[in-house]
């Protein structure tokens, strides 16, 4: 019956068709087009013109409302029959509506519930659809909603459970992008349900190109097939694919593989506020020196991602790791040689009761929709909180519950891989770590034998382009007389060129060399250093991808040395 609907209005008539609801909360890609197919094809509408004139086609009367335009009608002879109405209430009390209509919600819902009262009584058929709902009965605590959403709120609730409405075919469409910017006590009344519009998947993106450039000549526009556009177009809607084409057609700019990726980076980061970072990388994990076993493993991830067996993936990864061992580049690596893009979550958190939630909303989707995609979160320990946080009016704890129930999403294996990375593991909740949410976890060390010293000086005057006026490798190195992790070794060949420039020469001697690196003292503190490497051997899930030298530790006495460095560390 509802076949040429999308999924979500399918779900939508079913529960309407049911009779016991009559408040729908939509959510998700609500401000995208809606594709309806027709026997000429598919047809791409806004989605409030779907709803008033496809949706809800046979009602006798749709009324919209938000807070900028106020009270406006589908067509003009609702305009008319509403206009008549409300001049009758101003002649019978006094007010004078009928001149200039409200537009704040107390007096809009006043208006309102008469005149549906009015017309459901007369047996006709009414449909509400009220958009930005979010700046009418935003997401606030019980005690310090405002007295205006506290009123807009009890109208709502009102209307959903009130035995008029339900027996009468009334329909209050609620409409708002992220579900937990509007207040709980409507998204949890028992008389709402919640609709969620998923951004269109790759069938769907395919159909729409097609549509927008039924006109076109397509080589004119784009040196990429349609079926590679829809492909690699996964995370964005409709409206952001139609800029894509309307740019490459108005411009001249005809639509490249490099082009297109760079413009889809551009559109996701803004429909995700910019609290997505698109993370690249021209290495792979040949670039990474050092970390033997743990690059044999994210090999075989690779290989089993590239053959299509998500089913062997785990559910996400915690890389820990003294700083400077290089979790951040190895994660990079990773997804650079798998193929798939790298995003880094940036600060969601907001100071405004309710943002924090409604961002993290929103990049959820996104990365859903995005999919297969990795996701790097670097200070994991700090950045997710914890379930049992408190004194901020329980942000933390929902931000918590929202990523934990997320990561835990096994419809996600192998599409959305998770890369939490910290050098304090032993500060992450439990929840975090658990098989079902960060499965594997990988421990990074400074380099510890001959070889690794040498491949990782070796990674890091390339990265650095130190030029050096003969082979050579310094004693330091590779005797191990210093402890040196990646990111010091990096500052002390850098320094090491900074010495050869500050006399006037342009490559490195051997001798400016070794003074360079015996003059480096690095930044760190033992004691700290020594937690933190204990801490990942401890939280390694796999012995095999321990450096040997750890394999065969007594854990009852490395945990016991952990307590002690704690309580000296503070």
């Amino acid at each position: 019956m509802f076949d040429h609907y999308p999924k979500w209005s399918q779900e939508f008539a079913r529960k309407y068709l049911s009779r016991t609801i009559n408040t729908f909360l939509l959510h998700g890609n609500v401000h995208d087009l809606v594709p309806l197919k027709t026997e000429e094809g598919t047809e791409f509408h806004r989605l409030k013109s779907f709803l008033s004139d496809e949706f809800f086609g046979a009602r006798d009367f749709v009324v919209f409302y938000d807070r900028s335009s106020g009270i406006y009608f589908r067509d003009k002879e609702s305009q008319a029959d509403f206009n008549q109405a409300i001049a009758g209430r101003d002649s019978l009390i006094g007010t004078e509506y009928a001149k200039k209509m409200p537009k704040d919600p107390v007096r809009v819902f006043s208006l309102l519930e008469q005149y549906f009262r009015l017309r459901l009584d007369q047996k006709k058929s009414v449909a509400l659809i009220m958009d930005y709902a979010e700046t009418i009965i935003p997401m606030s605590d019980a005690s310090s909603i405002g007295n205006e959403d506290r009123t807009s709120l009890v109208y709502l609730s009102r209307w959903a459970h009130d035995p008029m409405f339900l027996a009468s075919d009334f329909t209050n469409v609620i409409i708002t992008e992220n579900l937990s910017d509007l207040n709980k006590t409507l998204i949890q009344n028992p008389y709402t349900t919640e609709i969620k519009i998923a951004i269109p998947g790759e069938e769907d993106r395919l159909r729409f190109i097609n549509h927008e450039t039924k006109n076109d000549d397509f080589e004119t526009i784009s040196e990429v097939k349609p079926e590679i556009i829809a492909q690699q177009t996964a995370g964005l809607n409709f409206v952001n694919i139609r800029s894509v084409l309307s740019n490459a057609r108005e411009n001249k700019e005809k639509i490249t593989f490099e082009r297109l990726s760079e413009n889809k980076k551009e559109l996701i980061e803004a429909e995700a506020y910019g609290l997505l970072e698109f993370v690249e990388t021209p290495f792979t994990l040949e670039n990474v020196a050092g970390h033997k076993q743990v690059k044999i493993h994210l090999r075989h991830a690779v290989q089993a991602l590239k053959e299509g067996r998500q089913d062997v993936m785990p559910m996400g990864y915690l890389v820990c790791g003294p700083v400077g061992t290089g979790k951040t580049f190895l994660v990079t690596c990773f997804a650079s040689e798998v193929g798939i893009p790298m995003v880094k979550l940036k600060n969601f958190r907001s100071q405004w009761q309710g943002v924090t939630e409604g961002n993290l909303e929103k990049i959820l989707t996104i990365l859903k929709a995005m999919a297969p995609v990795a996701v790097m979160i670097d200070e994991a320990d700090a950045y997710l909180g914890d379930r049992s946080a408190s004194g901020d009016s329980g942000v933390s704890s929902r931000v918590f519950s929202q990523i934990a129930t997320f990561m835990s999403d096994t419809s996600n294996r192998g599409r959305i891989i998770w890369f939490l990375m910290t050098a304090r593991p032993d500060l992450m909740p439990i929840d975090l770590k658990r098989q079902g949410r960060a499965e594997e976890h990988l421990a990074l060390f400074p380099p510890h034998t001959n070889e690794e010293r040498v491949e990782l000086f070796d990674a890091m005057m390339r990265k650095t382009k130190l030029k050096m006026t003969e082979e050579y490798i310094p004693a330091i190195i590779e005797e191990g007389f210093k402890t040196f992790s990646g990111a010091d070794m990096e500052a002390a060949l850098t320094r090491a060129k900074f010495r050869a420039a500050a006399q006037g020469l342009e490559e490195v001697t051997p001798e400016i060399l070794d003074m360079a690196l015996a003059d480096f003292i690095p930044p760190t503190y033992p004691e700290e250093v020594e937690l933190q490497t204990l801490n990942a051997v401890i939280e390694c899930t796999s012995k095999e991808l321990l450096p040997e030298r750890y394999r065969e530790m007594d854990r009852n006495e490395i945990l016991s040395k952990i307590e002690e460095l704690k309580f000296r560390v503070g």
